[in-house]
């Protein structure tokens, strides 16, 4: 079975980088996880008036207003079948600042109806955002965010853009320094430059022989069957 990122890439997935396809390349049949454990050199935010919808996004681990340099942090990707019967992949990345630890937490599907990998933000999927991936120059994988949209119980609407951001997203594989880098950057149209970060790290592909080997904290509080 192909992973979510091969069907999103078709034949573009072979012109990754070999290690950066094999982080991606995995799905809930293969059985395993892949962990990274590194620094990043930069986590920031834009101007104070950013803070409000940083601050909003903490109550569903998804922004945070907090900024440091050389922050340890792990990023947690498993593969599993949903309640949904959908291919999941978990993205959870913990930061250890050195007051209290921050987390950054999505789901990502492949949706048939969309064509395209839907990313599901925070805790309780309320936000599903549309993923457009594409092959970096250097052989990474490359991540842009598209239309933004919010479900609740019966609610469900087009999630207006002047409350959010565009993320621009490259992962890539450093041969030299035997470590995946990553760059993120959080915007919007109106108020600039919201959320980034930049660091490096190395991954550790672990054995994932049933549904009880996957944390419960990476999993999703509610699942939303609608992208």
């Amino acid at each position: 079975m192909t992973s979510i990122y091969q069907k999103a890439l078709g034949n573009d997935f072979e012109k990754l980088h070999p290690q950066i396809q094999k982080r991606f390349g995995f799905s809930s049949k293969d059985r395993i996880a892949s962990i990274g454990r590194g620094i990043m050199q930069e986590v920031s935010y834009g101007n104070l008036y950013t803070l409000p919808f940083l601050y909003i996004g903490t109550w569903r681990n998804i922004m945070f207003p907090q900024k440091g340099k050389n922050i340890p942090f792990t990023i947690e990707n498993y593969a599993y079948l949903d309640r949904f019967g959908r291919q999941t992949v978990t993205w959870v990345r913990k930061y250890q600042f050195p007051d209290k630890v921050r987390r950054f937490d999505a789901t990502m599907v492949y949706s048939d109806k969309r064509q395209k990998v839907v990313d599901y933000l925070g805790t309780h999927q309320h936000l599903a955002v549309d993923i457009e991936f594409s092959v970096a120059e250097n052989g990474g994988l490359r991540l842009r965010s598209g239309e933004q949209r919010f479900y609740e119980g019966i609610i469900g609407f087009k999630f207006p853009m002047l409350l959010s951001g565009y993320a621009e997203v490259c992962e890539w594989y450093d041969e030299e320094e035997e470590r995946f880098k990553i760059s993120v950057e959080v915007r919007n149209k109106t108020w600039g430059m919201l959320f980034r970060y930049r660091g490096a790290f190395e991954a550790e592909y672990i054995p994932v022989r049933s549904e009880a080997d996957i944390p419960k904290d990476v999993k999703p509080v509610r699942e939303e069957v609608r992208d």
